[in-house]
């Protein structure tokens, strides 16, 4: 319904637009004010123009949301093209990796020293997840960074997460997780408050990035939603072919 409701929105304004050119041009400044302007409660972050002339993506927080100007309209939704493409989702995609530089990459559960640089959050009760770690399992051409971002639909993943950033052996922790070993036993509990206070941290950190949904990768920069294996692999493979070249 969302989707529906976006694209109807989003059509109806192509069609405005289309027919008034007066805004084109404007500068982020400009539309900046405007937007402060007409809503003023609205804490906006990186604007620029969409494909839609004389529409605007504005950053909010972790999300993305539309400005039109001209009518002092504010659009809220997911703009699709016809061929399937989510464009608000690509954007948030961009704002994300332009955060990476500044990720405590320290604070992460660091698996690997290969030449593949991979940023995951991960819930550790997730069966997608699961599937992801099986792929990299015994990998030597990554470093693997992983970030903490239970759900509430599983009521056990913060407890695994806390035994996983407990554990002396963060590493060997991670896989007992993530290969179910732990599963319908009950977790022991973890006596290092740290511990806590740094899922605390991974969660938020994946809040900030738009993390939404588990599996969530950033494989040497570029983000993969889900276990998506083949573009993970595809990532993985053109990294190494780069690597090998003269």
């Amino acid at each position: 319904m969302k989707k529906i409701l976006a694209s109807f929105v989003m059509s109806m304004l192509t069609a405005a637009v289309l027919a008034s050119s007066c805004l084109a041009g404007q500068s982020e400044t400009e539309v900046r004010q405007a937007l402060v302007k007409t809503f003023p409660g609205i804490k906006a972050g990186e604007i620029s123009g969409s494909e839609i002339p004389g529409l605007y993506e504005v950053e909010a927080g972790s999300n993305v949301i539309y400005f039109y100007p001209e009518k002092g309209l504010l659009v809220f939704g997911e703009i699709w093209t016809r061929d399937g493409r989510n464009i608000t989702a690509d954007k948030r995609a961009r704002l994300a990796a332009a955060k990476l530089k500044d990720l405590p990459l320290d604070k992460a559960v660091k698996i690997g020293n290969g030449r593949n640089k991979v940023i995951e959050f991960t819930d550790p009760d997730c069966p997608y997840c699961r599937k992801a770690a099986a792929f990299f399992k015994g990998r030597d051409d990554v470093t693997l960074y992983v970030f903490f971002f239970p759900l509430p639909i599983h009521k056990d993943a913060q407890a695994h997460a806390r035994y996983v950033l407990c554990a002396a052996d963060k590493a060997h922790a991670l896989e007992e997780v993530m290969s179910g070993q732990l599963d319908g036993k009950g977790v022991p509990a973890c006596p290092d408050k740290k511990a806590d206070a740094l899922l605390g941290e991974h969660m938020d950190l994946g809040t900030k990035l738009g993390v939404r949904a588990t599996p969530a990768f950033w494989i040497n920069g570029q983000y993969v939603a889900g276990a998506n294996i083949p573009a993970i692999e595809g990532l993985l493979g053109q990294k190494t072919a780069n690597h090998t070249q003269p």
